[in-house]
């Protein structure tokens, strides 16, 4: 979808208002994340391992809050959102994409996250069963057979490794290619949480971001954590 396109569908639809696209508790586990996965890159690769172990966890509890605010969360942040059929994302390729794709994640960027999300949760799963036979062991791998803890190893440590870093790289350089050249702007909205879009207070349902969903998210990630702690506390 090129940025005229982009302006003709908002010119259509009328006068541009500010939209809560963006729920705090998704902003908040984005940039969690990215902190997260970041500290969990450097940590690997100067080998220190209590923290990593430590991140890992942190990883493992916001991916499990990410599952479940997929179905609970803002509109926006739904899976139902941006969960697109393959006709979906070549129309968008074209620049034939609906309007209500441009809204939350394109289908392209849905693409990304689900990569992302799906990788970061293989790469936790396969670090809590791996065994470097040194000083790192997972909690897991004791109940695992032996060919499990073996492949879980040597993916963590060699393929899913470098996936992640490439995986990470690559959105990077896709955000800064949107901002620095599209002149897209992605970086506010999951700052502030606002979309200015056309037509919101109609056609464009915003995202619940009240007191209420706020709490809710409190509370299913406190038993994501907990759930990781509880993991983490089968390490021997």
């Amino acid at each position: 979808m090129t940025d005229t396109s982009v302006a003709a569908l908002q010119a259509a639809s009328g006068p541009a208002s500010r939209t809560r696209v963006w729920d705090l508790p998704t902003r908040l586990f984005h940039w969690a994340l990215a902190v997260a996965v970041l500290g969990l890159i450097g940590t690997g690769l100067t080998g220190i391992m209590e923290w990593h172990f430590r991140l890992g966890y942190t990883v493992l509890s916001l991916l499990l809050f990410r599952l479940l605010w997929g179905f609970v969360g803002g509109r926006w942040s739904r899976f139902a959102a941006f969960l697109y059929a393959p006709g979906s994302v070549v129309a968008y390729l074209r620049g034939r994409a609906h309007p209500d794709h441009l809204i939350g994640h394109t289908p392209l960027g849905a693409l990304s996250v689900f990569a992302v999300l799906g990788i970061l949760a293989f790469q936790v799963a396969t670090g809590l069963m791996a065994d470097d036979e040194i000083s790192a062991s997972g909690p897991l791998t004791r109940f695992v057979s032996g060919a499990v803890v073996s492949f879980a190893t040597g993916w963590h440590k060699a393929q899913g490794k470098w996936i992640v870093i490439a995986l990470v790289s690559l959105h990077v350089l896709a955000v800064l290619f949107y901002v620095l050249v599209k002149r897209h702007r992605l970086v506010r909205p999951m700052v502030s949480g606002d979309k200015l879009l056309a037509d919101a207070s109609g056609r464009v349902a915003p995202s619940r971001d009240d007191a209420a969903s706020r709490a809710l998210a409190l509370v299913l990630f406190a038993l994501c954590a907990g759930v990781a702690n509880w993991i983490a506390s089968l390490r021997i």
